[in-house]
């Protein structure tokens, strides 16, 4: 039930939650567009940067558990505003890492810290929704990937300038500090929810349910950010200079799409978006299987990121309502089997395209795409 306060009160939630989720997004885009200069500097292989890498999705879930536990325990606000503070600190770390230990230590501190912030504000939005007694989830994860964005765009003018890692870092974590102090007082100041339930209650089946159709959208989504360039060059085999067409495509579409989702939801139901989603996930993916060519390639991979661009963000809100399970709990159940579609995708994609070919392990990919929409059938709305 929607609770009942000035709307100006409403917004100025709604506003503090999205500065939160504007700076995850784009502390994590200026990390990763810096990949480049910190291999060179380390002087890494590819496979010495893979397993590197692996440090950081490692700490996100390391960090799961213990990020329910804490929102459950302090409240969403607290850990948010300290997840802040931590997360762009890190960056610092990663930018004097001189050698490959300490580049690994800090990924993992990275990882961890990013999903104190991630569960803290995930949180603080489902508390926001349920003021607003609307579907308004999807709009704060439009926020992040716009951050992703804003973020990469930021990069490139650091570069331009022949900023280091660090100096970029540096600038980077100036910013995201300036963002808190202006924001932070204005956070929703207590979760809603059942908040007394034990915090490390075990998932129930409807918590399991939306982990498994998150875990088929992340799969997806993990392989349009590894895979989609690769796609693109060895199927379609694109130039150079358009290998990087298709992720473009799938993360306009991604951002765009969830910026439209919410008004979608108030108009069709949770259940028949996500179900809807799915289609469109498979229904992409298989068009750049069985049509792979340039146009008609880069077409499914738009309608990946508008089938992708909703589903995390409804999970996350139905999670958020859990009756079984604290709000900052139940999202760190669900991301736990989430995630696990993240990293696993990509590594997935990787075996089959060895023994089959690329276009089967995107097949592979699509059917698994279309689970999100078997799986939606079976939750239940209250």
């Amino acid at each position: 039930m929607p609770l009942t306060l000035p709307a100006s009160i409403n917004r100025t939630y709604r506003i503090a939650v999205s500065v939160f989720f504007f700076i995850a997004g784009f502390v994590f885009a200026s990390w990763a567009s810096r990949i480049p200069d910190i291999k060179n500097h380390l002087h890494l292989s590819d496979a010495g940067l893979g397993s590197v890498l692996l440090a950081l999705p490692a700490g996100l879930m390391a960090g799961l558990p213990l990020s329910g536990y804490l929102v459950s325990r302090y409240g969403s606000k607290k850990i948010m505003i300290t997840g802040a503070f931590l997360y762009p600190s890190i960056l610092l770390l990663l930018g004097f890492a001189d050698t490959t230990w300490q580049l690994t230590a800090a990924l993992f501190m990275f990882g961890f810290c990013g999903n104190l912030l991630n569960i803290s504000i995930n949180t603080q939005a489902v508390g926001v929704e349920a003021i607003y007694g609307r579907s308004i989830m999807a709009s704060f994860h439009g926020l992040w990937s716009l951050a992703g964005f804003s973020g990469a765009a930021a990069s490139t003018l650091m570069i331009s300038y022949s900023l280091t890692p660090l100096q970029h870092f540096c600038i980077i974590c100036t910013a995201a500090f300036i963002l808190i102090f202006a924001a932070y007082k204005h956070a929703l100041p207590h979760d809603s929810g059942n908040t007394k339930q034990p915090v490390f209650a075990k998932p129930d089946n409807a918590i399991l349910k939306l982990g498994m159709i998150a875990f088929g959208s992340l799969v997806c989504e993990g392989t349009m950010f590894d895979w989609s360039g690769v796609y693109f060059e060895k199927v379609l085999q694109v130039p150079d200079a358009l290998r990087t067409v298709g992720y473009i495509a799938f993360m306009s579409s991604m951002a765009a799409g969830r910026f439209v989702a919410d008004w979608l939801v108030t108009k069709f139901g949770v259940k028949q978006m996500l179900q809807i989603s799915g289609i469109i996930i498979c229904s992409g993916l298989l068009t750049a299987v069985i049509f792979p060519y340039m146009v008609p390639a880069t077409i499914g991979f738009l309608l990946v990121g508008l089938g992708v661009s909703s589903v995390v963000p409804l999970t996350y809100g139905l999670a958020g309502k859990s009756t079984t399970m604290s709000p900052g709990a139940a999202l760190a159940a669900l991301s736990t089997v989430g995630f696990l579609g993240f990293l696993l995708g990509p590594p997935l994609i990787g075996f089959i395209a060895q023994a089959a070919g690329l276009r089967w392990s995107f097949t592979v990919i699509a059917v698994i795409g279309f689970t999100t929409t078997i799986l939606s059938t079976k939750i239940k709305m209250e």
